[in-house]
């Protein structure tokens, strides 16, 4: 038996799988050439971010398929999209703090290391993901009734 996903689902499945495709980029650079290696999402607080990540697939499996998130599974996912964003936003706040270490020393932001572009990437679509299940943004697609209101 097929069932199909709710475009709501499907949409925040889509940005769950942008922001866990920005774990795979880098969160920290090297500032200049140095011995010290980028770093991906996938260590200190962008676990945080991986799991907000699957909380959103799960929750986009939970519940009726066909309808959009409502109850639970619309505070599970917002939730989720929330998780996303914090897990990236605390790296950035380490790492522009210089709580970030780096060959087990603390570095500060203009030292040594600069965020890198998947870190952006997670902190907009955890962002995004939040205003799109909360319901900030709607979809260009949805349907609104074009009849005007009767005549009293």
């Amino acid at each position: 038996m097929q069932q199909n996903l709710h475009q709501q689902k499907i949409t925040a499945l889509i940005i769950a799988g942008l922001a866990f495709i920005s774990l795979l980029l880098n969160w920290s650079v090297p500032k200049v050439f140095a011995f010290v290696q980028s770093k991906n999402g996938f260590n200190s607080w962008g676990l945080l971010s991986l799991l907000g990540i699957l909380a959103v697939v799960a929750a986009a499996f939970m519940g009726n398929r066909t309808k959009p998130y409502e109850g639970q599974t619309k505070q599970i996912a917002t939730a989720a999209f929330a998780l996303v964003a914090l897990g990236a936003a605390l790296y950035l706040v380490r790492l522009l703090t210089g709580s970030e270490s780096v060959l087990g020393e603390s570095v500060k932001f203009n030292d040594i290391l600069k965020p890198g572009t998947g870190l952006f990437i997670c902190l907009v679509a955890g962002l995004a993901g939040f205003a799109w299940v909360y319901g900030l943004i709607k979809s260009p697609n949805a349907t609104t009734s074009s009849t005007p209101p009767p005549n009293p």
